[in-house]
């Protein structure tokens, strides 16, 4: 899409289905830094990756020894791994551009969600929260599992906290919490069910601060914006809260120590309280205050100016999007199918979206284009208005014409080279060795069913039956059948096609000279009318009965 020609005054969140795509039944998607892939685990346990710009599928992981659905996909930094989460409690290491398995780690319980570190290229730690237990970090390469703190210790015993939720299998109760890298992936931030947003160190497992949630209801989700700056959380009360992040981007574990040192005074909780107040603020809250829906998969816009939530009700595919102000600004609706998971492009106001069904939905702007930004000097008419014509309009040579000099100085070069920087990223967000494309494999070629010569005369066949896959005589493999009132006949038990021809004017002639007058019976017939058999028949062979030996 051309920028000049775009209306600059619309909003930029999307408004239409664009698209959908299809490939099994996917249940889970995440796109990668830059947006030009997407990838989507499906029930299978395989991890279609698209190549987002022409809707193709780039790649295709597949995984013999996992059968379950995946519950998460995650790429790294630059994009040359991910990270996929599956029912079968494992985590799985991909190399993306050569399609192979890295690593594969199982855990004792079902991952809902894994995040790798966001601070390396080369990330072997995750952060993994499952669906019975508390969340840790995982070192994929030896398999390692460290449990995070999910409650304060003066607040009770153990790490644990208790659950309305009872496990069969002998396990505690819990519920499932939630919990999320920052920007720099130095400290990790814990939403458990009594409400509360947890600051933790995960090298030391320490909390640094706590910021109790308005209500104490669960925390069900936590995500940061893209540029580290807002922190949004979705409750069990059906409200979602922004809090904006007071700390530094960079060195955030420092902060909290400079903090902790001012607020030596207090211990326990009110230390951690009075910490936290200095690291998060609550910034809005977004919530439906007449159906009272819950959320699911709530997120960031690429640039955080649009908060983007999906309705959790059964059978309906609503998403909700927000301005940071706290305005409803849209209210996508889709075909009648539960939304289970959505994900905003990095870059463009694309919105996609997953299917209870397993379709992935792409929806995008509705854009209205101004093609009047092509030539300065045309004016728009709302309505017709009368125009007079000048005297010389239609000269060759106006008398009024002034020759206006241009600006443009033909001596400077041209700066074909220098590419310009994204905005919507950093400087050290940039990064040669980042992976934006998987080079194309081309299908196999369909095996031809039938011989050269039906492929060159099938091109005659009647437009009505031109193999549209709309066509009810369409052939399976998108080809028109032969039918009675078909050009095509079989000759000699179906060997070969003979196409049958209109009769020249020249023949009808000759045949009708027959009636009048038969010819005389001769060994060959080399000329009529001084003209060849081939001419006669206009290049269409021998004429058959029309010519005797």
């Amino acid at each position: 899409m051309n920028a000049p020609i775009i209306d600059p005054l619309q909003g930029d969140f999307p408004e239409v289905i664009e698209e959908y795509l299809e490939h099994g039944v996917m249940k889970c998607i995440a796109f990668n830094r830059r947006g030009t892939l997407l990838a989507a685990g499906c029930s299978d346990g395989n991890c279609v990756i698209w190549d987002f710009e022409t809707r193709g599928i780039a790649k295709e992981l597949r995984d013999k020894e996992c059968n379950a659905a995946i519950t998460s996909v995650c790429w790294s930094k630059f994009g040359h791994r991910i990270l996929v989460s599956a029912a079968d409690k494992s985590l799985t290491l991909w190399d993306v551009v050569s399609g192979e398995r890295i690593t594969r780690t199982t855990l004792q319980q079902t991952p809902l969600q894994a995040r790798l570190h966001p601070g390396s290229s080369t990330p072997s730690l995750c952060l993994a929260c499952p669906l019975s237990s508390a969340p840790m970090i995982v070192d994929l390469t030896t398999g390692s599992t460290t449990v995070l703190p999910v409650s304060v210790p003066d607040a009770g015993n153990g790490l644990v906290p208790a659950s309305r939720n009872k496990f069969s299998d002998g396990t505690p109760p819990f519920t499932p919490t939630a919990a999320c890298f920052n920007k720099y992936g130095d400290l990790v931030y814990v939403g458990n069910s009594k409400g509360e947003i947890l600051i933790i160190d995960y090298k030391t497992i320490l909390v640094h601060a706590m910021v109790p949630v308005t209500g104490g209801a669960v925390i069900k989700n936590i995500v940061f914006s893209r540029n580290g700056q807002y922190l949004l959380t979705n409750s069990n009360d059906r409200t979602l809260r922004i809090y904006e992040n007071l700390l530094p981007l960079k060195d955030g574990r420092k902060a909290l120590d400079d903090l902790e040192e001012t607020h030596k005074e207090l211990n326990g909780v009110e230390k951690l309280k009075a910490v936290g107040s200095k690291c998060l603020t609550l910034f809005r809250d977004f919530q439906d205050s007449v159906t009272k829906v819950h959320w699911k998969a709530p997120c960031f816009s690429g640039d955080g100016e649009w908060v983007v939530g999906g309705c959790a009700s059964k059978g309906e595919h609503k998403i909700y999007i927000w301005d940071r102000a706290g305005h409803l600004v849209k209210i996508l609706e889709g075909p009648k199918e539960a939304l289970i998971d959505l994900a905003w492009h990095p870059v463009h106001p694309i919105v996609v979206s997953v299917s209870l069904t397993g379709l992935v939905y792409i929806w995008a702007k509705d854009y209205t284009e101004n093609w009047s930004a092509f030539a300065p000097d045309f004016k728009e008419l709302e309505e017709n208005e009368e125009y007079v014509e000048r005297e010389d309009e239609f000269d060759l040579v106006p008398e009024t014409e002034k020759v206006k000099e241009s600006d443009v100085n033909e001596d400077d070069e041209v700066d074909i080279v220098t590419l310009e920087k994204d905005s919507a990223f950093s400087d050290s967000d940039m990064s040669q060795d980042e992976l934006c494309f998987l080079p194309a494999i081309p299908s196999p070629d369909v095996p031809e069913q039938q011989d050269k010569g039906v492929e060159s005369s099938s091109k005659l066949v009647d437009s009505n039956h031109s193999g549209s896959p709309l066509s009810e005589e369409a052939g399976p493999n998108g080809r028109a059948t032969n039918h009675a009132s078909s050009p095509l006949e079989d000759d000699a038990g179906g060997s070969r096609m003979k196409r049958k021809r209109k009769p020249s004017e020249k023949i009808l002639e000759l045949q009708a000279e027959k009636v009048k007058k038969p010819l005389k019976p001769s060994g060959r017939l080399s000329k009529v009318k001084n003209k060849s058999v081939a001419d006669l028949d206009n290049g269409n062979g021998f004429l058959g009965d029309d010519v005797s030996d």
